[in-house]
């Protein structure tokens, strides 16, 4: 027998399957979709089984043995396997790529390189003394020791072997149990034989012979019995317990005892979308809907009663958020309507939750799946509804390898299932609302709040005008004004910034250097908490400079404003205001987003000062007020979507003010208060500003009018980047089709990120059949030459942003 294995090896040359045999014993387990360990080269790799067949093409006497079997049942099942091969063509992926992408990172391997002793006495003493008492050592161990050069020569005369030990990077939790024997008639008899000093030991036999449960822990038995381990020691001895360990869950989102679960209600309208939604779930039609609803109107509900109804029918459902911030209070709605029928999959998770959560899945143990991007690939066997929620959000769009947008996966899933797909949102992404205009997708539209309350309403603060009467304080006076009475209210405010850290940059204000990253073309952004500058695109750090690094001036100093300096500023207007922080800064540790979203929803906190993470999704009684401090940070950003990603922030934001018996208030502070991004978000109403942004995006061919692919170039030498970026850009314009634009090269607006220039390239086209057969043929000629000169070559068919 001979299986196909796909190589845990991202590289051009063995991205195809290779022919194993499959020893004798492994015949009767080997299954699709299974991971073995094979012989790749001179190493040992993890694979993939995609095929098994009878025979090979090839000369079966030079085939290598399957070494080992990972897995009795495989962990790819028969529906992510033919994902798989779309999502390689689809994205421009290795298949390596695209397999991996749908486990959970505790299943991925680590490799790991030991040095192993063959012959003793054939390496010199200084070689030896690495290994002391071991056979074999780390390969960075002789690395560090500077001693490569012998280790070759070793090598190659067969003193040492180098062995590759592949692990897995998490394991089955498990605990100690004890467990009673079930021979009553011999513990009976030991019982009678027990020495008149061992007290404890008889208390805990007539204990143990009176308790329905068989098996306790130490601390059970501790706690329940008055046990002592020396005690559990003596029964295990005398064979009336016995060890043994048992598989548990890592346990994660527990609710609170007194938490109840609220049935709302539906509208007419929420009614009217869930029988359309029900329809095609009892007609396994794999229809997809946009359900449009505005902020507060019930959208949740509906899912709700989708998947209700999609486990009465015996089948399981995906339920995805953006935000890791959202899936705590999604989850926490979850798990009260489905109990214990709920997995969480998120970046939040250890690696071994991650492993758990994904091991109820593959089991079977679980019906509804909530988490963010990656859940996409939850290996259900029987979905009967998907649905993503703030559908428009680019977080749903992998921006690394394989470039995957989770809403074209859960499509091509629900069409193999035939099942409904929902894509939820308030501000729709104008592809999405253009399809659905043309029939593509089924609308459903929410135009009321599910209580009937009002739209909060809407101030634009005119920031010019603020600084023309002399206030340059990053509060205008209505604002602060408004942030004053709901304080003396008792009533709950969220700010929101899209910049974190202290100040957006530092300027010497004699010469008007900024502080840059010297591997980024970024300025620095100053963090006060730790007094560091940091660049929030590689990751560099370094101290703040007490005079200019280029003319040695005194008078270098912090300029615009982040999440930091406003929460000093709130202290300093407020100083009676209890104000929680919600960025990147201050959400690095494991659970502080639910941690803060509890203590801001316990009443601990007046102010919820934030970034985008709180700009959707929060359903708090007592928020109404909501505070923009700068709208322009994404109106100006030089990306096509930058009108639309404000209008969705501003309405999104809004939103979560007066969603309860509270009337809710919202100031949008802006210097350009005349655009019409800024202008429409005010009435909340989505139709005037997709009818004219879509004008706009007509005007300058850009999608939904057009599809676009972005091709980039990257390399250390700012002019061999543009070299190939040129060679790249020529290359598709004489072989694509001559109604297809090919727009650049130019450099990206972020220039350079960890020191390497970016170049790119625009392909504009309405229908290209030839454009994946020739971006193919552009990738080949990239790994054939180009790669060896240190050029990185990366293709997004569907980008999310351009920058």
């Amino acid at each position: 027998m001979i299986a196909e294995v796909i190589v845990d090896v991202s590289t051009f040359s063995v991205d195809r399957p290779f022919d194993y045999i499959v020893p004798e014993q492994f015949v009767s387990i080997v299954e699709r979709g299974s991971r073995v360990h094979v012989p790749f080269g001179n190493r040992k790799v993890q694979g993939f089984i995609t095929n098994v067949k009878e025979q090979s093409d090839f000369d079966e006497s030079k085939l290598k043995e399957i070494h080992s079997i990972i897995d009795v049942e495989p962990v790819i099942t028969e529906e992510l396997l033919q994902l798989s091969k779309w999502l390689t063509n689809k994205t421009l992926c290795f298949e390596i790529d695209a397999l991996q992408v749908m486990l959970p990172a505790a299943l991925r391997a680590s490799y790991k390189k030991n040095i192993k002793l063959i012959e003793y006495q054939a390496v010199d003493d200084q070689f030896l003394s690495l290994f002391g008492k071991k056979e074999s050592v780390p390969y960075d161990v002789v690395e560090k020791a500077g001693l490569l050069k012998l280790m070759k020569k070793y090598l190659t005369n067969g003193s040492v072997e180098l062995e590759t030990i592949i692990k897995q990077q998490a394991r089955a939790k498990t605990i100690v149990k004890y467990k009673v024997s079930p021979d009553q008639d011999y513990i009976q008899t030991q019982l009678a034989g027990l020495k008149k000093q061992a007290v404890k030991q008889k208390e805990l036999i007539e204990w143990l012979l009176v308790q329905e449960q068989t098996s306790y822990t130490l601390q059970e038995l501790s706690a329940l019995a008055g046990a002592t381990s020396s005690t559990v020691k003596a029964l295990i001895e005398k064979n009336i317990l016995e060890k043994e360990k048992k598989e548990v869950y890592r346990e994660i989102n527990s609710l609170e005892h007194n938490e109840i679960d609220h049935r709302f209600q539906l509208t007419k309208e929420q009614e009217f979308a869930l029988s359309k939604v029900n329809s095609a779930q009892d007609n396994a039609e794999h229809t997809t809907f946009l359900l449009h609803g505005i902020t507060g109107s019930g959208k949740t509900e509906i899912y709700l009663n989708t998947i209700e109804k999609a486990i009465s029918k015996g089948k399981q459902a995906i339920m995805l958020v953006p935000e890791i911030s959202l899936t705590p209070q999604m989850t926490r709605r979850f798990k009260l309507r489905f109990g214990e029928e709920v997995a969480v999959m998120h970046s939040g998770l250890s690696i071994g939750e991650k492993y758990d959560e994904w091991r109820k899945i593959w089991r079977g143990e679980v019906k509804v799946v909530v988490g963010a991007r990656s859940a996409i690939f939850a290996p259900f066997r029987d979905l009967g509804v998907i649905i993503l929620d703030e559908e428009h959000e680019s977080t749903y769009k992998q921006e690394d390898n394989p470039r995957y947008h989770a809403r074209d996966v859960a499509i091509w899933r629900s069409e193999f299932h035939n099942c409904p797909v929902i894509l939820g949102s308030a501000t729709p992404s104008l592809e999405s609302y253009a399809r659905s205009s043309k029939g593509v997708y089924t609308l459903l539209t929410l135009r009321m709040r599910a209580k009937e309350q009002p739209l909060p309403t809407v101030n634009v603060i005119d920031m010019r005008v603020e600084l023309k009467n002399g206030n340059r304080s990053m509060f205008s006076v209505d604002l602060a004004d408004a942030l004053r009475e709901k304080l003396e209210k008792k009533e709950q405010i969220v700010l929101f910034l899209n910049k974190r850290g202290f100040s957006s940059f530092v300027l010497c204000r004699d010469c008007g250097t900024v502080v840059e990253c010297d591997q980024c073309d970024i300025s620095l952004t100053y963090h006060r908490f730790n007094e560091q500058l940091k660049c929030h695109y590689c990751g560099h750090e370094e101290p703040v400079p007490t005079i200019c690094p280029e003319c040695s001036s005194e008078h270098i100093r912090f300029f615009g404003t982040g999440t930091q300096k406003v929460e000093e500023e709130i202290t300093k207007l407020f100083p009676y205001a209890r104000v929680i922080r919600m960025d990147v800064d201050t959400t690095r540790t494991k659970g502080s987003h639910e941690r803060i979203l509890k203590q801001f929803g316990d009443g601990e906190a007046d102010i919820l000062l934030g970034t985008q993470m709180i700009a959707k999704g929060l359903d708090f009684p007592n928020i109404t007020l909501v505070g923009v401090l700068n709208a322009d940070t994404t109106l100006h950003l030089a990306d096509f979507r930058a009108s639309e990603k404000t209008f969705q922030l501003m309405t999104q934001v809004s939103g979560r003010a007066g969603r309860h018996d509270k009337e809710g208030e919202v100031y949008i502070q802006t210097y350009t208060p005349e655009h019409y991004a800024i202008e429409l978000s005010k009435s909340q109403m989505y139709e005037p500003f997709y009818h004219k942004e879509m004008q706009v995006r007509k005007q300058y061919e850009y999608p939904p009018f057009y599809y676009l692919t972005l091709v980039q170039v990257t390399h250390e030498n700012v002019m061999i980047a543009s070299e190939y970026a040129k060679l790249a850009t020529d290359w598709l314009r004489g072989n694509l089709s001559s109604t297809t634009m090919v727009v650049g090269p130019t450099a990206c607006a972020i220039s350079k990120i960890q020191n390497r220039y970016r170049y790119q390239c625009l392909i504009k086209y309405k229908k290209e059949p030839i454009l994946i057969e020739k971006l193919q043929q552009l990738i080949k000629i990239y790994r054939s030459d180009w790669m060896k000169k240190g050029i990185i070559l990366s293709i997004d068919l569907d980008p999310s942003a351009i920058l």
